[in-house]
C-alpha cells in the first residue's frame, strides 16, 4: 500500500482509537510511577493490549481481560506449588496449560481472555521462576494493572466514543486438522521459548520473551514468519524512539510529567502506525509494546537506555530467528500427518 493510500485509510475512527490507546497507556504509566509501584511494565503494556488488540470494548471484553489474569494467577500458583522443584514435570505442565490456551484461541472462543492470558502467563512464569518470593508482588501488580486498565478503558470509551460500529473480524471455519495444527504449533513453540529462556538464564530479556509469544498468535508458520519480520522492525523503531527520548530529555527525565508527555507522543506515533497497518501484531504493534516495555520497565535517570535498547533489539532478533527455524521444522513435520495438516 502506498503512503497516499495509507494516509487516506487512516479514518476518524482510527484517530479515536489512537487517543484511547495513548491516554490509557500513559494513565497506567503515570499512576504506577507516581505511586512507586513495582513492575511498571504491566501498567504501561496492559492498556495497549486491551485497547489495541480489538477494535471495541464492552462488558464481555472487560470480563475476559480480568478473567484471563485470574486464570493466570491460579495457574502460576499451582505450577509453583506442585512442580517448582521438578523441571521436567514443570515443562510438561506448562505445555498442557498452553495447549488449553492455544486451543481456545484457535477455536475463536473468548480470544481476549486466552490471548492476553498467554502474555501474562509467560511473563509471570518466567520471572517468578528466578525468585519465587517475588511472585506475590508480581501478582498484585498484575491485578492492579488489570483493574486500572479496565477502568481507564471504560472511561475513555465514554469520553471518546465510537462514531460508528466497528467491523467485526471475519470468522474462521477451521477443520479439525487445522485446529490441531495451530494448537500444537503455538503450544510447542511457546513451551520451547520458556525452556530456552530458563536454561540460558535470560531474566533481563523481557522484550524477547514477549516477542516470542506475540508472533505465535497466528498459529501458522507463514503468519508467524511475517509477524516476526514486522516485530523485529517494530522493536527497532521502538528502541530508536526510546533512545531519542532519553537523549532529548537528558536530565529532565527525572520529571514525571515531562516523561509522561514524551511517552504520550511516542505512543501516538506507534499506535497510528499500528492502526494503519491493519495487520494485528505488525510493525506498529511491535513498536507500541516496545515503548510500553522501555518506559514502564527501564526508563529512569539511572538507567542506560542506549545499552538497554541495543540489548532489547539484539535479543529479539536472535530469539525470533531461532523460533522461526523451529517453527519451519515443526510446520513441515505436522503437515506430514492427516490429523495435524494445516490444509
Amino acid at each position: 500500500m502506498s503512503t497516499e493510500q495509507s494516509q487516506s485509510y487512516y479514518t476518524s475512527q482510527d484517530q479515536r482509537r489512537v487517543l484511547r490507546i495513548a491516554f490509557g497507556a500513559c494513565t497506567g504509566f503515570f499512576i504506577s510511577k507516581f505511586m512507586a509501584w513495582p513492575n511498571g511494565v504491566f501498567f504501561a503494556v496492559y492498556p495497549m493490549l486491551l485497547l489495541g488488540m480489538l477494535p471495541k470494548f464492552d462488558s464481555l471484553i472487560a470480563f475476559e481481560f480480568v478473567a484471563g489474569v485470574i486464570i493466570n494467577v491460579v495457574e502460576i500458583y499451582l505450577l509453583q506449588m506442585f512442580f517448582f522443584d521438578h523441571p521436567l514435570l514443570m515443562m510438561a505442565a506448562v505445555f498442557g496449560i498452553l495447549i488449553l490456551h492455544f486451543r481456545q484461541m484457535a477455536s475463536g472462543k473468548h480470544f481476549m481472555m486466552w490471548a492476553s492470558g498467554i502474555v501474562t502467563l509467560s511473563v509471570l512464569l518466567h520471572f517468578s521462576s528466578y525468585n519465587s518470593a517475588a511472585i506475590n508482588n508480581m501478582v498484585v501488580s498484575a491485578f492492579l494493572a488489570t483493574g486500572l486498565s479496565v477502568i481507564s478503558a471504560a472511561v475513555l470509551y465514554w469520553l471518546i466514543p465510537e462514531s460508528e460500529a466497528p467491523t467485526p473480524p471475519p470468522s474462521l471455519n477451521l477443520s479439525d486438522s487445522q485446529l490441531n495444527h495451530r494448537t500444537i504449533m503455538g503450544a510447542v513453540l511457546a513451551t520451547l521459548s520458556f525452556v530456552a529462556f530458563q536454561l540460558l538464564d535470560l531474566r533481563d530479556s523481557l522484550s524477547a520473551q514477549v516477542a516470542t509469544v506475540l508472533v505465535l498468535f497466528p498459529m501458522t508458520f507463514q503468519g508467524s514468519l511475517e509477524g516476526s519480520v514486522k516485530r523485529a522492525r517494530g522493536v527497532a523503531l521502538g528502541c530508536a524512539i526510546g533512545i531519542a527520548t532519553q537523549l532529548l530529555m537528558y536530565d529532565l527525565i527525572r520529571f514525571l510529567p515531562l516523561v509522561t508527555l514524551a511517552m504520550f507522543i511516542a505512543v501516538m506515533i506507534t499506535a497510528r502506525l499500528h492502526l494503519i497497518e491493519r495487520s494485528g501484531s505488525g510493525m506498529g504493534f511491535g513498536a507500541l509494546t516496545t515503548i510500553g516495555i522501555l518506559f514502564g520497565q527501564y526508563l529512569s535517570p539511572k538507567s542506560d537506555m542506549l545499552y538497554s535498547s541495543f540489548y532489547r533489539f539484539t535479543s529479539v532478533v536472535v530469539a525470533l530467528t531461532v523460533l522461526m527455524v523451529l517453527a519451519f521444522l515443526l510446520d513441515h513435520f505436522l503437515n506430514r500427518f492427516a490429523l495435524t495438516r494445516n490444509a
